[in-house]
């Protein structure tokens, strides 16, 4: 039965939903905003130092209540960053995690005389607050992002070491956290079959539910196509850094030289991070951030998604297919989505076979069509907002 109009529910996130850009944000908003359907809702969320006022983006009315949890500066220079994780790999910690630890006095102090009927946390990172949750709330859902144990074991494989070493580390130490707290949550959203199954076999018993990652419906954008491929997505997110290695280093160069006019253009936050692949090359388009994901990625010929690690499934690939665009995806790249090699986009993992999938929708417009359409009417069918909240309908979210 659908909750009446009394009910309430809590929803803690460590990023903010809004604006409603990249995957995780896209996630956390598609979840939010079906709450906000059902449930009187109240939020906190945390915000990095000198970041605007999250309140200002969340769309009106959406919400009764929101609290914001100010985090600590953290340098984010190399030198800084490979020092906290130096800080991790010794102490066996979950990297994350610690950045959000901390508050559960003001978050307890926030929800005094509270009560919930739901309490959503997003991100595992967060996930020990369900120890100031759970006296407060009927029931606590943890949404998974990602299995971060799974994550690190990833990168762990597509890193130089020494960061594989450490990557292995936090790999162990994000599976020894997962047994301790997904037991603690009366439902695991996640977003494949494929992570349900390593959830399980994580925490036997756990009740794993898929709410896949969608994106709003739009209509396809209407853009002639440019000689050009593209790659998007936060560009400091580590296996878009290796992805972004993997495809200059091995791939880019085969390419370039076969089609003398083709470009590649990176698109998505935080360039600086991968700005050293870009250089010296005037062939390589650093766009940076975007207004529209759907729009640029119009625009192109071929998507790029060269992942060799990650979990979870790509928002990325759902953007190309609202674009109308064909893809080309490594195997991990794609996983966790209804796809067959050849009729929604084409699979490739070495790079000489990457490079000639490529070639071979530059060489056709004809097989560019097909692909872009087929993945089109699969986005339509199965991944937009209104088909992932029809999934959360049957477990009475």
């Amino acid at each position: 039965m659908p909750p009446d109009s009394r009910s309430r529910a809590l929803f803690l996130s460590p990023e903010a939903p809004y604006p409603a850009i990249g995957g995780g944000a896209l996630r956390s908003a598609s979840l939010l905003e079906y709450l906000a359907a059902h449930y009187l809702v109240d939020v906190i969320v945390f915000r990095e130092p000198s970041a605007p006022d999250p309140r200002a983006a969340f769309p009106a009315g959406l919400v009764r209540d929101v609290q914001i949890l100010d985090l600590a500066y953290h340098s984010r220079s190399l030198l800084a960053r490979v020092a906290r994780n130096a800080v991790r790999f010794l102490e066996g910690s979950a990297p994350l995690n610690d950045r959000f630890a901390g508050f559960a006095a003001p978050i307890s102090a926030w929800l005094s005389g509270r009560r919930y009927d739901l309490a959503v946390i997003e991100h595992f990172w967060c996930a020990p607050y369900c120890r100031q949750l759970e006296p407060l709330a009927g029931r606590v859902v943890l949404d998974l992002h990602n299995v971060e144990s799974v994550f690190y074991s990833r990168c762990a494989r597509s890193e130089p070491w020494p960061a594989s070493i450490a990557m292995r580390r936090f790999s162990r130490a994000c599976a020894a956290a997962e047994r301790l707290w997904f037991p603690r949550f009366s439902t695991l959203l996640v977003t494949s079959e494929e992570d349900a199954r390593r959830v399980r076999e994580i925490s036997p018993g756990v009740r794993a539910h898929v709410y896949p990652n969608t994106i709003p419906l739009v209509a396809q954008p209407d853009l002639p196509e440019e000689a050009a491929l593209i790659f998007s997505g936060n560009l400091e997110y580590r296996p878009n850094i290796s992805a972004v290695r993997f495809f200059r280093e091995r791939i880019w160069p085969r390419l370039r030289e076969r089609w003398p006019e083709l470009v590649w253009r990176l698109v998505g936050k935080n360039p600086r991070a991968v700005a050293r692949y870009a250089g010296g090359d005037p062939r390589i388009q650093l766009v940076g951030p975007v207004v529209d994901a759907i729009e640029a990625l119009a625009a192109v010929r071929v998507v790029v998604v060269p992942l060799l690690a990650g979990s979870g499934t790509r928002v990325k690939i759902l953007e190309a297919w609202a674009a109308g665009r064909a893809v080309v995806s490594t195997t991990l790249g794609a996983e966790g989505l209804p796809v067959r090699d050849g009729e929604h986009l084409l699979l490739a993992d070495t790079p000489e076979a990457f490079a000639a999938a490529v070639s071979r929708l530059l060489a056709s417009p004809e097989e560019r069509l097909r692909l872009g359409r087929a993945g089109r009417q699969l986005y339509e069918r199965q991944f937009t907002w209104q088909q992932g909240w029809n999934s959360l309908l049957t477990i009475s979210l």
